[in-house]
């Protein structure tokens, strides 16, 4: 299940409306449509911290690992690198799809794609600033 998939589920079971989730959160009722509706990720983590604490539940239950990845990469590299982990997900989801491949062995390659994706970032971040090496 996808985030605004588990938003909204989460939502609908403590029988809150848009109007009141707004409210507690301080997140435009707009935005919370958009992120049920549309299944995009908040910009920003406090944002998921917010809704989660509000549903009674978890950053982590709202998001599965690709979506934490996803905030991760943004709070790290800004708009660009939410961008880029989103693209990487839908690459690597495209990738299996219909395939021969299990849940577990697609989380795995999944993992370790992020941890390339990591591992890269550091590199360009330190060739872009080789003074930090020192």
């Amino acid at each position: 299940m996808k985030f605004g998939e588990k938003l909204l589920a989460a939502r609908k079971q403590l029988g809150i409306s848009r109007d009141a989730l707004s409210e507690m959160t301080g997140i435009s009722k707009r935005a919370i449509a958009y992120y049920e509706l549309e299944g995009k990720l908040p910009k920003q983590r406090s944002s998921v911290e917010a809704l989660a604490a509000a549903l009674r539940t978890t950053p982590e239950t709202l998001t599965d690992d690709n979506a934490e990845f996803v905030l991760q990469a943004g709070e790290a590299f800004g708009a660009q690198g939410q961008k880029e982990a989103q693209k990487i997900v839908k690459q690597i989801r495209s990738l299996y799809a219909g395939g021969t491949l299990n849940e577990k062995d697609i989380d795995a390659m999944m993992l370790a794609i992020q941890d390339a994706y990591w591992i890269a970032k550091k590199k360009l971040l330190a060739k872009d600033r080789p003074e930090a090496e020192q």
